[in-house]
C-alpha cells in the first residue's frame, strides 16, 4: 500500500479513534472484573468530609457562584489566547496587534459590564 494514499491517512485516523476510545475503557472493565464487591448500608450512605450527612442533600446554591465561575473560565481563556500571541508577537505584524488589543477590548466591556451590574460583589 503506498503511503501518499487517501486511505492510508484514513486507516490512521480509524486506529487513533479506536485507541481513544479502547484507552479509557480497557481499565473500566478490568476494574469491574477485578475489584472486590462488598455492598453494605455504611458504603451506600452519603458522607462529607468523613461525617454522616445532616439535612437535605439537594440545596440550591446562589447564582453568584456560577457567575464567578464564569467570570473566571472567560477570563482564563483569554489568557490562553494572548499567551501564543505574546510568544510570536514579532512575527504577526499590526493586523494580528489590532486584532488583539480588540479582543481585549471586547473583554474589557464585559468585565465593565459585570462591575456596573454588581456582579462582582460579593454579599
Amino acid at each position: 500500500m503506498a503511503t501518499t494514499s487517501y486511505s492510508y491517512h484514513y486507516l490512521f485516523i480509524g486506529l487513533l479513534f479506536l485507541f481513544a476510545l479502547a484507552f479509557p475503557l480497557l481499565p473500566l472493565i478490568i476494574a469491574r472484573f477485578i475489584a472486590p464487591r462488598k455492598p453494605s448500608a455504611i458504603k451506600s450512605s452519603e458522607y462529607e468530609c468523613g461525617l454522616e450527612a445532616k439535612g437535605e442533600s439537594w440545596i440550591q446554591f446562589r447564582v453568584q457562584y456560577y457567575i464567578f465561575a464564569l467570570l473566571f473560565v472567560i477570563f482564563d481563556i483569554e489568557t490562553v489566547f494572548i499567551y501564543p500571541w505574546a510568544v510570536a508577537f514579532q512575527k504577526l505584524g499590526l493586523f494580528a496587534f489590532i486584532e488583539m488589543i480588540l479582543f481585549i477590548a471586547i473583554l474589557g466591556f464585559g468585565l465593565l459590564y459585570a462591575w456596573k451590574k454588581q456582579a462582582l460583589e460579593w454579599e
